[in-house]
């Protein structure tokens, strides 16, 4: 049985989980500029980035990894969320972003092995593709609104090169995240097909779209539907929302989505908004009660948690969905027939 019949497989029994923020708990270990550089000869400073460290402290990102599965999640996500030429540029890292999301991928798997050598349950691999830093359908300058700072074929590259080195790592899925630009999506979505193409593998594809303001849209102006509809052509395996808000502001766009995606819907939200220093103060079992709202609704097949989101956080919700049922995923689309794919009767 392939990665995609199991975990959809596994989908239609149980509501799924997934891991938390990485951000939040490497944060936890304080550290400093040398256990981000470890012994590379870098130029710039590179505390903060993140992604490296599973090259310099692989203790820290395989425990972290470790931690998520023991609290019950039966997938994971690389360390690879900013790991492309484009957003590595900022630490002058360009150089290491094959190696960065190859042994970042192999430190996922690893400890997903040992999951489940454990206790004998499956555990799934997802390679974090990150929105990068740049933008296609908007001008970082407001007096040339036709500028870009990057171009979609300098960026499908870069993303080509992560996808590559992702799956050459052992991935199971490719979950292009916390969307903010459609376009990007896109450019994303064409360079992970191309490189599962070429890997001879069947790599599917999970999406994940980033909510910037209360009227529910992203950056580059998409609604959720909207957004589905721009994207749905890729045929996800699941299609969902993360970060944005807590699970109360999120509900009502995962309600949406949920109605018309012929696709598993997987959301994580952050544990509330941030207070005024930037933290989360959420509670593990206040997020999971807020999620418990979802499954009466019937709205979700997978669940987890981005920023501000901790072991016990996951461990919470996992508690949560156990034995109830995951959403039933739609046999065909709403917006079906005005996409001509049945008979239109203009008198029906």
């Amino acid at each position: 049985m392939s990665p995609r019949q199991d975990f959809t497989a596994r989908a239609a029994e149980r509501i799924l989980v997934f891991d938390g923020g990485y951000g939040t708990a490497i944060q936890q270990h304080k550290l400093g500029e040398a256990d981000y550089r470890g012994d590379l000869d870098l130029s710039k400073d590179q505390k903060g980035n993140n992604d490296l460290l599973s090259i310099t402290r692989p203790d820290i990102i395989g425990g972290i990894h470790d931690a998520y599965l023991a609290a019950g999640a039966d997938m994971i996500e690389t360390n690879t969320f900013s790991s492309t030429r484009v957003a590595m540029a900022d630490y002058g890292c360009e150089h290491l972003v094959q190696r960065i999301n190859l042994e970042s991928a192999q430190l996922a798997r690893a400890s997903a092995v040992r999951a489940e050598a454990n206790d004998g349950i499956k555990r799934f691999v997802a390679g974090s593709i990150g929105p990068t830093n740049k933008t296609l359908s908007l001008s970082p300058d407001v007096n040339d609104p036709g500028y870009r700072e990057v171009d979609f074929d300098t960026l499908k590259a870069d993303y080509r090169e992560q996808c590559d080195a992702l799956i050459a790592g052992g991935v199971d899925f490719l979950l292009i995240e916390t969307i903010f630009d459609t376009l990007n999506a896109k450019c994303a979505a064409m360079a992970a097909q191309e490189s599962a193409d070429a890997s001879g593998r069947d790599v599917p594809l999970m999406i994940s779209m980033t909510i910037t303001d209360m009227a529910g849209r992203n950056l580059s102006g998409h609604t959720v539907q909207g957004f589905w509809h721009s994207i749905r052509h890729v045929k996800p395996m699941t299609i969902g929302l993360n970060c944005s808000f807590g699970a109360d502001l999120l509900r009502p766009y995962i309600a949406e989505l949920a109605k018309s995606a012929d696709a598993l819907v997987m959301a994580y939200p952050n544990a509330g908004l941030p207070n005024e220093l930037g933290e989360y103060d959420e509670l593990p079992d206040q997020t999971a009660k807020l999620i418990e709202e979802w499954l009466d609704d019937g709205l979700v097949n997978v669940v987890g948690g981005c920023c501000g989101t901790t072991p016990a956080h996951i461990a919470a919700i996992a508690k949560a969905v156990a034995d109830r049922a995951p959403r039933v995923v739609p046999t065909a689309p709403v917006h079906t027939r005005l996409a001509g794919l049945e008979p239109f009767n203009l008198a029906a």
